[in-house]
């Protein structure tokens, strides 16, 4: 499936976030390659997907070291943007996550975060993931980052949102954001990389860039997946529509909460594209274009309906 080198050490792989969106395909991907996984979760005797459950909360500093032992490498996928507190929250859990980290030897993090320029002008949520980054590596552990904007895959919220909103509205009102330069990606492909990286000498301590093979403008993914849905979509712009009515908004056309639908849309702000493709030297594969993203998307969202 990957790249990944021979890795000479042992024990298990620890998966935060295991029955989330990304975390419930690495899991199986990660076994798949021969990986060990233990599948941390707050709730253990519920848990049905890859890897073995264990018990775990990001935000109960005490759990982490039972969960931690032994384990090579762990993958940290957790964020808490569904809460009005989410920069505190995030903050206080990757850092017990990277102490704990530390004092039970593992050898790597892997991190999941956001693209976006450092000298640009940071929405809070995309401010939260880069300091995520660095808290986790402040014990000592060799962090990896994978900086990703939108994912395209059934279930991703930022994916999710896009369909549904061209579901739902044949004639959209919107804001300035639709403007913004994106580079969404695959969840297929973030999967590729998240494996690709594990053990990998020239991984460790880097952080990378990974997007798909296109670069476009909200609008354009807009009108792209309604072609692809055989739906009509007329854009309106209304320039001066406010973050916070364009939550509201997106909370009544969608199932996105307002907390959530706020933090995306303040990061639409800003431009998500990457600017250096180092990680093709690390892990090297040709990513799938969009439509066939949003293809598969929906295809897997017709397959889990049925």
């Amino acid at each position: 499936m990957t790249d990944q080198p021979t890795n000479a050490s042992t024990g298990p792989v620890l998966l935060t976030g295991a029955s989330g969106f990304v975390g419930r395909r690495l899991g199986a991907a990660l076994e798949e390659a021969g990986h060990e996984v233990r599948s941390m979760t707050r709730k253990p005797e519920k848990y049905e997907g890859a890897g073995t459950a264990t018990y775990g909360d990001v935000h109960d500093a005490d759990s982490l070291p039972a969960a931690l032992e032994g384990c090579r490498a762990a993958y940290y996928l957790v964020h808490s943007l569904d809460s009005a507190d989410f920069e505190r929250l995030d903050a206080e859990a990757a850092t017990d996550f990277g102490r704990a980290a530390a004092e039970a030897g593992v050898e790597q993090i892997i991190y999941l975060g956001g693209l976006g320029r450092s000298d640009d002008d940071l929405s809070a949520h995309l401010r939260s993931r880069r300091e995520v980054e660095e808290l986790l590596g402040a014990a000592g552990v060799p962090v990896t980052v994978l900086r990703a904007g939108i994912v395209v895959g059934h279930g991703g919220i930022s994916w999710e949102m896009t369909r549904q909103l061209v579901d739902h509205l044949p004639v959209m009102v919107t804001p300035q954001w639709v403007r913004t330069r994106t580079q969404p990606i695959a969840i297929d492909d973030v999967i590729r990389y998240l494996v690709g990286v594990l053990g990998h000498p020239d991984a460790r301590g880097r952080v990378f860039e990974v997007g798909g093979p296109e670069v476009m403008r909200y609008a354009d993914m807009l009108r792209r997946v309604a072609g692809i849905r055989g739906r009509p979509l007329l854009l309106v712009p209304v320039p001066l529509l406010t973050p916070g009515l364009s939550s509201r908004w997106l909370s009544l056309v969608t199932n996105v909460d307002v907390t959530t639908g706020r933090s995306l849309i303040d990061s639409m702000s800003n431009e998500v594209i990457v600017s250096d493709d180092a990680i093709r030297d690390v892990v090297s594969f040709e990513p799938v274009g969009f439509d066939e993203a949003v293809r598969r998307a929906l295809a897997e969202r017709a397959a889990d309906k049925s």
